[in-house]
């Protein structure tokens, strides 16, 4: 029996190993709260940063204002730099033009993502000026890892007190961009604004992404995303379209991220960087879908095969 064993300890050790290889896709979204060249000139910030975007495979940043997009070239810089770097992937980025009604207040939607698991299938700058202060820019993305292989991610860091109004023309985005593209695997993601005094619960029979019972609102109305003691809100949120992208979620992965706990950095440290928590949502591993069920069966069979050898 010691040879049945030691053969039944290997399949279950490969089994492992292939299980943990399986790698699956996490997407992040941060209101990183006016990034720009004095903010990516803090080294001690910056650092925070990278451990923040080096958890995730694509990260939406807004709130950027970087109109020459040297801050965000800094960024990628310190994420791709060589002896130092934290994994081993290299960053790109995909941004917006600089958008807003104020000429000092014009912002950049940025998606920062890592070449080796997801590529960009295009980019689209919707134009709507009537419907947003800071139109969306919508990226498609691919990814031979995740369950969904094709999908289209939405940003919308919305003006405030616009909040109702632009929530409910990002289903005016979601038929043009589905039909645009031929995918309805969407998601909308990003400082929505969607709590509190902005969208209150009676407001909700006024915006189509939460009437319409096709999205999933993935961060709840009752999670916090702020940082400060004053506010406990929801700001920001993820929303998926349809049931083949509800499937594609890894259960209980869309969260807040306490990046304060997770680094042990102080509450005035946190603030520094933002006055939002990063949100998240985890897509599930094509390849754990793919390779766990075979490996299954075969250990079964072992298992059964040397019961009944036993016997």
């Amino acid at each position: 029996m010691r040879w049945r064993s030691s053969g039944l300890s290997l399949f279950l050790l490969l089994s492992i190993f292939v299980l943990k290889s399986a790698t699956e896709l996490r997407i992040c979204a941060y209101n990183v709260q006016k990034f720009d060249s004095a903010k990516a000139s803090n080294e001690r910030l910056m650092h925070y940063l990278k451990l923040i975007l080096t958890r995730c495979d694509i990260s939406l940043l807004q709130h950027v204002v970087d109109p020459d997009g040297q801050a965000i070239e800094k960024l990628l810089s310190m994420l791709n730099r060589g002896s130092d770097r934290y994994e081993e992937y290299d960053y790109k980025a995909v941004a917006s033009e600089s958008l807003g009604n104020s000429p000092d207040d014009m912002q950049k939607y940025v998606f920062i993502y890592r070449m080796q698991t997801v590529n960009v299938t295009g980019q689209y700058q919707y134009r709507s000026k009537q419907s947003f202060v800071r139109e969306p820019f919508v990226v498609g993305f691919q990814s031979k890892n995740a369950s969904i292989d094709k999908f289209i991610l939405v940003p919308l860091h919305s003006e405030p007190s616009k909040a109702v109004q632009e929530i409910n023309k990002l289903y005016d985005v979601f038929v043009e961009v589905s039909k645009k593209w031929n995918n309805t695997n969407v998601m909308f993601l990003g400082d929505f604004h969607a709590s509190c005094a902005y969208v209150k619960r009676s407001d909700r029979k006024n915006i189509r992404l939460f009437m319409k019972s096709e999205f999933s609102w993935l961060i709840r109305n009752r999670e916090d995303t702020t940082v400060t003691d004053a506010t406990s809100c929801a700001y920001d949120r993820i929303v998926v379209h349809g049931e083949p992208f509800l499937r594609a979620i890894k259960p209980f992965s869309a969260k807040v991220f306490d990046l304060g706990a997770e680094f042990k950095m102080s509450r005035s440290q946190v603030v520094q960087l933002s006055d939002h928590y990063p949100v998240e949502v985890v897509l599930k591993s094509s390849a754990l879908f793919l390779q766990a069920t075979p490996l299954s069966l075969t250990i079964a069979s072992v298992i059964v095969r040397s019961f009944l050898s036993a016997l």
